[in-house]
């Protein structure tokens, strides 16, 4: 990938949103939320595609592609509000068994976090002591934990993805919302507040983009960190930009606005985030 994905990238691109639009769609979302848990039959079918093992060799029964796809894949995830440990069990495929087929759901301290504890067959990290805290996502469970684990620069990195992916949904609502919504006989996008409020989502959504997929190519510490910041910036920021649009309606149960907003809070605690993420930038420059 040379900051634009090639025809086989988006080929794999467009069949994650696929299997996710048939298996993932707004009903099987309002369905999680009243039921939160892992949909273990659509965990299987994400392992029989190769999502979890994208990156493992093929020698090992992977897949055999790099980072960029990888991101591209995530970023899909994101887009649909898929709940489950997504990330840890990518990364633990080819070391625990059944991870990389979906046959295992595995869970991992991030930060100062695990996320989707008690729904794990297999935790990675010191989960001793864990407490169980309320999350703002009725999607995804949070334990706080005593010993916080470092950041895996891969999973800053697919985090980044996953925001890019709300980033670029709630710009979608947004302007599908200021089109077809009307106040004063004209649609709400005809008014300049909204359209600065859609352009700003824009930039800052593509400015995400541009990072994520170059630190994709680059893989470098300080890539994946500034991906990091702009992308949870464009995902908290564009979904409360997304509210604003859908004035009082973005807040009810039927739309998924408010659940991206609430999605892009907790990854952004995820661990590579803010504070993290500006000393690895400010350590580079000082290098």
């Amino acid at each position: 990938m040379r900051f634009q994905p090639t025809d086989e990238q988006r080929a794999l691109r467009d069949a994650v949103r696929q299997l996710l639009a048939r298996r993932f769609d707004g009903a099987a979302l309002r369905a999680a939320v009243a039921r939160p848990g892992v949909d273990r039959a659509l965990w299987r079918e994400l392992g029989a595609a190769g999502f979890f093992a994208l990156r493992m060799p093929e020698a090992e029964g992977g897949v055999g592609l790099g980072l960029p796809e990888a991101v591209l894949a995530f970023e899909e995830t994101g887009r649909a509000l898929l709940p489950g440990p997504l990330v840890a069990t990518h990364l633990a495929a080819g070391t625990v068994p059944g991870a990389a087929t979906g046959e295992a759901v595995v869970a991992a301290v991030d930060g100062e976090l695990v996320e989707w504890l008690e729904a794990a067959d297999v935790v990675r990290g010191d989960t001793d002591g864990a407490v169980a805290i309320r999350s703002v996502d009725p999607l995804t469970p949070l334990h706080a934990v005593r010993s916080p684990a470092a950041a895996d620069p891969v999973a800053v990195l697919l985090t980044a993805a996953e925001q890019l992916g709300t980033a670029g949904r709630v710009c979608e609502l947004a302007v599908q919302h200021a089109r077809t919504r009307e106040q004063f006989g004209r649609p709400v996008g005809a008014f300049q507040a909204v359209k600065h409020l859609c352009a700003d989502m824009l930039v800052r959504t593509e400015v995400a983009r541009a990072a994520v997929y170059a630190a994709a190519v680059t893989a470098g510490p300080a890539d994946i960190a500034a991906a990091r910041l702009l992308a949870d910036e464009a995902a908290v920021r564009g979904a409360r930009d997304c509210l604003q649009v859908h004035g009082g309606m973005g807040f009810t149960w039927e739309s998924e606005v408010h659940l991206h907003l609430k999605r892009a809070w907790v990854r952004a605690q995820r661990a590579g985030a803010d504070t993290e993420s500006e000393e690895v930038l400010a350590a580079d420059l000082l290098s």
